[in-house]
C-alpha cells in the first residue's frame, strides 16, 4: 500500500495488480458457464460509459435515486448525524453524494473505488467543490475486506451504497458483503444504501437494453479491457450484448454472447466458445422490501428507514448495526 498526499485528496492505493484481474478472468473463463466479476467494467473508460448509462432515458435507478436522495436529505442528515465519516463504495463519479454534503455535514469523506484514474478524478474535484471537507480516495476492491486508514477515522463512520450495485452481489455474497461493511463501520455505525425493487418486466429489460446502445458498448468493454491489459487475442465484433430478466431468480442477467464458434486465448490458454455461448457478465438482483430486510438482518443490520419513489421503483435504505 502507498499513501499520497495533495492539497486537495489524501490517497490510499490498495488496489489489485493486473495479475489478480487475469487470475479471476482465467477462473472465470474456466467454469461452466463462464463467467467474470463486473467489477472488471470499470476502468476509466467503463466508468464513463456507466456514467452514460446513468442519462439513459430507459435508466430508472439514476433518476429515482437521486429524487429521493434531494427530497429526504435532511430527514436522512437528522438520522445520520454530522460530523461523521462517510466512506462512499464504488463511488464513481461522487455526484450522489454531493446531494447529502450541505445537509450531512460530515467530518470528512472517503471515496473507495476500483478505477484509479477516475477515482482521483472525481476526488479531486470534490475536494475543489468542498475545499472545507477532508477528502480521502481509496483505490481498492470494496467487495474485498476493506480496512480503512486509521487516521482518516475521526467519528461515527456511514458507507454509503448508493446505486443499488448490492444488486450485483449474489444472495449469500451480499450477506457476506454486508457482513464487512458491518465491520467496518462497527458498533454504532450505519449504511445508507440504494436498492433496487421489483417490479414489471418490460421495464427491467428496457433499462438494461437501451436503445442508444450504451449498456451494450459497457458490456462490450470489458473485451476491449482484456486486450488491452491482458493481452487477450479473442473478436470482440464477434461478441454482441444481450441483457434479460430472470423471473425464477429475481435479477437481470447481462451476457456477452459468443456469434459463432470462437476461442480466447489469454497467458497461453485456450477458452473455447460454440455458436451462441455466453459469458456471464453480471447479475442485477431486485428485492421485495421485506426480502432485503431479511437479508440485511442475516449481516446483522436492521432497517432504520426506508424511503422510495411515489411508484415503489426504488429505495433508499439507512441500516443500523443492531
Amino acid at each position: 500500500m502507498s499513501t499520497a498526499a495533495s492539497t486537495l485528496v489524501r490517497f490510499h492505493d490498495y488496489a489489485p495488480t493486473d495479475s489478480h484481474f487475469l487470475a479471476e478472468v482465467i477462473a472465470g473463463l474456466s467454469q461452466k458457464p463462464k463467467s467474470i466479476s463486473p467489477k472488471f467494467f470499470y476502468d476509466q473508460r467503463g466508468s464513463e460509459l456507466f456514467d452514460e448509462i446513468c442519462l439513459q432515458p430507459e435508466y430508472y435507478p439514476t433518476r429515482t435515486e437521486i429524487k429521493i436522495l434531494q427530497d429526504n436529505a435532511e430527514e436522512i442528515a437528522a438520522l445520520v448525524g454530522s460530523e461523521s465519516v462517510l466512506v462512499e463504495l464504488g463511488s464513481g463519479a461522487s455526484e450522489k453524494v454531493r446531494l447529502l454534503f450541505d445537509a450531512l455535514a460530515p467530518a470528512s469523506y472517503m471515496g473507495v473505488d476500483i478505477s484509479r484514474e477516475f477515482l482521483l478524478l472525481s476526488t479531486r474535484r470534490l475536494a475543489q467543490d468542498y475545499p472545507e471537507l477532508e477528502v480521502h480516495a481509496v483505490c481498492a476492491d470494496f467487495s474485498q475486506q476493506l480496512e480503512l486508514p486509521e487516521h482518516a477515522q475521526r467519528g461515527q463512520v456511514v458507507a454509503f451504497f448508493p446505486g443499488s450495485s448490492i444488486g450485483n452481489f449474489e444472495p449469500r455474497a451480499a450477506v457476506q458483503f454486508l457482513r464487512q461493511v458491518a465491520e467496518c463501520v462497527g458498533r454504532g455505525g450505519k449504511m445508507l444504501i440504494g436498492v433496487d425493487l421489483k417490479k414489471d418486466i418490460a421495464t427491467l429489460n428496457s433499462a438494461y437494453n437501451d436503445a442508444a446502445g450504451v449498456t451494450a458498448a459497457f458490456n462490450l468493454n470489458l473485451l476491449q479491457r482484456m486486450q488491452d491489459e491482458l493481452d487477450a487475442e479473442l473478436d470482440i465484433d464477434a461478441f454482441s450484448h444481450n441483457a434479460f430478466y430472470n423471473a425464477a431468480l429475481g435479477r437481470v442477467e447481462m451476457h456477452l454472447v459468443s456469434a459463432r464458434e470462437q476461442a480466447i486465448v489469454l497467458d497461453d490458454e485456450i477458452f473455447a466458445l460454440a455458436a451462441q455461448e455466453s459469458i456471464h457478465t453480471e447479475s442485477s438482483y431486485k428485492y421485495h422490501l421485506t426480502e432485503f430486510a431479511r437479508l440485511a438482518g442475516q449481516a446483522g443490520f436492521t432497517v432504520e428507514r426506508v424511503w422510495t419513489d411515489a411508484r415503489q421503483m426504488f429505495s433508499v435504505q439507512l441500516l443500523a448495526l443492531s
